[in-house]
């Protein structure tokens, strides 16, 4: 099980591995500051966090719980590399009202029961979720022999969860025998707890380390614009039909829009949202108008931002070799590699020689 890739801490590319998994109404945001109370809101809802940090070979012993609630998914990390994705399944295994797919509620309910070190072998058998995790590696150009070199030692990084569940707060690291139970909290406030215990972690480090991630799943905004957009239409289409009954004039090019809205309004709709006078009416209808704009474009901004993520993924998942290689020889068959080699020699020169000047 150790054919698992090293995956990037990017809203993008867990929004999308969690689309492919089958998650629905789910994206990932990254939370850059505690202090952006407005982007924070804007957020909600919020269903669990992710924390990356560096990792260290004599990590912190934490007090684990040994008996918990059944309900409480929780795994212990068996496969090398797998911490992400771990880490992302630890929160959508134990959140409610979410259509987390068919492969996720299947792996849910097998492992019903198991300890957490057979969950976690559990999670490295779905082949669904390891080609989904390993469609982010990147691309290896060259075939490695597996002969044992001596390997420099980078430093490594590690994702944990934070989670409410049933009233209580919870970190769960996988790399640790089991849940870390932080407290009670209620649907209003394990968001704070949870931000005091991150900032806790991070202050551990305040003097060796400043790299850190933070990464929030929410509640798909694109779906929330568009059923806002289709509550407003709905609503329009009633007071087209008002409008009509109470012998309004529509402008000649609302028609159609008007005559379609109408006939696509849905019967149920509280009554109280329909005027009953033609003015009444003709005000609501500019109110709503000025509505359905806002999330008009705020639906855009949405749409631009996974567009963005899907051309970023693919440029991460895209081979670049037989480009590069193409393009050295069109620069060697002009004549121009030799002396742009030499370009390059003399500004790596130049660079260490004024690295070497400051020391």
């Amino acid at each position: 099980m150790s054919d698992w890739c090293t995956i990037e801490s990017d809203p993008g590319v867990f929004t999308e591995l969690i689309r492919e998994i089958g998650v629905k109404g789910l994206s990932v945001e990254e939370i850059y500051s505690f202090e952006d109370t407005e982007l924070l809101e804007s957020l909600k809802p919020i269903y669990g966090l992710i924390f990356l940090f560096k990792w260290t070979k004599d990590p912190e012993k934490r007090e684990c719980l040994k008996y918990y609630d059944e309900d409480l998914f929780f795994a212990n990390q068996v496969i090398t590399n797998a911490c992400a994705t771990q880490a992302i399944l630890s929160v959508l295994l134990n959140i409610k009202d979410v259509e987390i797919g068919p492969e996720l509620n299947n792996l849910k309910s097998f492992t019903l029961g198991m300890d957490p070190q057979m969950k976690g072998l559990a999670i490295g058998e779905s082949e669904v979720i390891k080609q989904v995790h390993n469609s982010f590696s990147r691309p290896e150009p060259f075939v490695i022999s597996n002969e044992k070199k001596p390997k420099k030692e980078g430093d490594a990084y590690h994702f944990i969860s934070y989670i409410p569940f049933k009233g209580k707060l919870y970190e769960l690291d996988g790399l640790q025998e089991g849940p870390i139970l932080l407290g009670d909290c209620s649907g209003e406030n394990w968001f704070e707890a949870a931000r005091d215990e991150i900032n806790k972690r991070i202050m551990k480090y305040a003097t060796s380390e400043i790299r850190f991630s933070l990464l929030a799943i929410v509640g798909s905004k694109k779906e929330q614009y568009e059923q806002e957009i289709k509550r407003i239409n709905n609503i329009r289409g009633h007071l087209y039909r008002k409008l009509k009954q109470l012998g309004g004039d529509v402008e000649p090019e609302m028609i159609e829009e008007a005559n379609q809205l109408a006939s696509q309004a849905s019967d149920m709709i509280d009554e109280s949202l329909v005027p009953t006078t033609l003015e009444e009416v003709l005000t609501r209808l500019t109110n709503l108008s000025i509505e359905l704009n806002n999330y008009k474009e705020l639906l855009q901004d949405e749409e631009s931002k996974y567009k963005r993520y899907e051309d970023e993924n693919a440029r991460r998942k895209h081979n670049y070799l037989p480009f590069i290689i193409e393009l050295l020889k069109m620069t060697a068959k002009k004549g121009k590699l030799k002396e742009l080699v030499e370009t390059a020699r003399e500004k790596q020169a130049a660079r260490a020689k004024a690295k070497e000047d400051k020391q």
